[in-house]
This record gives structure tokens, sequence and C-alpha cells, in this order.
């Protein structure tokens, strides 16, 4: 019977540890179900990205601080896993879904040379749609612009996903040298 018990909490242990992707987790949150739109006006959803490892942000194209090196950063993201032939989604979600539609998406993001293959930008949502998701499922602050301006408050993060939809890790998305570190961990988890 003592063996037993052991064998039940050893059970629960394990069960209650997860995934071990070989990688120090920061994170441990489920991203709610969502459909939005792309670049390309195409629909892009949780379900679509079930499976694969992406990475993700949220930025907006008259962003005036903050937005123009995660942008870049993102891209040389995208440089580094194509010349290391890894399969990993980039997510970009707009915050500023009002002036951001697929079309201003689109021109944003060739002006930092991005390859749609494997980086969607996503709209075709509400502030307050993103604004929860940024919140709950990436613990990422979104706030509305201050009255006066049209600047949105949010968070720096690139955030690592799992082929599940669980996030696992954030990174500071301002410090290009983050981008090695993310490159590195997609090495460890493929």
């Amino acid at each position: 019977m003592r063996n037993l018990i052991l064998l039940l909490l050893l059970s629960m242990v394990l069960v209650g540890c997860g995934e071990d992707y070989n990688i120090e987790s920061t994170m441990s949150e489920q991203v709610a179900d969502f459909e939005f739109t792309n670049q390309d006006n195409e629909a892009v959803s949780l379900s679509d990205l079930e499976g694969e490892w992406w990475v993700a942000n949220f930025i907006f194209t008259n962003c005036t601080t903050v937005c123009m090196p995660m942008t870049y950063n993102m891209s040389q993201l995208q440089g580094m896993i194509e010349s290391e032939d890894l399969d990993v989604q980039l997510i970009s979600f707009s915050v500023d879904p009002e002036n951001d539609s697929p079309e201003v998406l689109k021109e944003y993001a060739q002006n930092y040379d991005a390859s749609f293959e494997n980086w969607s930008l996503l709209t075709g949502y509400d502030f307050e749609t993103i604004r929860e998701l940024s919140i709950k499922s990436f613990k990422n602050f979104v706030q509305a612009p201050p009255e006066g301006t049209d600047q949105v408050t949010h968070g720096t993060s690139f955030f690592l996903v799992s082929p599940e939809g669980e996030v696992i890790k954030n990174y500071n998305g301002i410090e290009e040298q983050n981008m090695e570190a993310i490159a590195e961990d997609l090495n460890k988890v493929q």
C-alpha cells in the first residue's frame, strides 16, 4: 500500500511538470483561441499554429518608439531561422487594429524585408479583443493611447510558444542580442 501511495504521488508530480523542452522556461500560459486576419487578408487561427513552434510580439505601424527596433529584430530573427533551417512561425499582433489594415501591415513589414512564408502580421479585431489576448495569454501590458495621442502603450517582449499553444518563455524584444538567444532556444527544441 505504501508503495502504491508513493507511486501515485510520483505520478502526480511528473504530470504537473508538463513538457520538458530543454530550455529554461520563464512562463506557462495557454494562448486563448483566436482567428484573425493577416497581411494577405487570410485567416490565421490558433489551430493553424497547432503543432508548430512560434514566436509572437505585439506592435503597431505608426508607433514612434519601440516597434521599430522590435520589428527590425523580428526581421533579424527571421533571417536566423532561415539560415539555421528551423521550422518556426512568426506572429506579430497589431495593438492598433483600427489603423493597421492588412494592406498597411504588409507595406510596413516589407520595409523590413519580411518574408510572409513564416511571418504573419495580424489584425481584424477590436482593441479590447487584442488587449485581452495580450494581457491574459501573454501577460503583456497593453493600454489605449492617452488622450491627445495615437500611441498605444504596450509591452516589448517576444514570446516563445510551444506546438501545444503554451507560452513558455519571454525575451526582451528591443535588445538585438536576444534574437540569438531565441534562435538558440529554438535549436534546442527542434
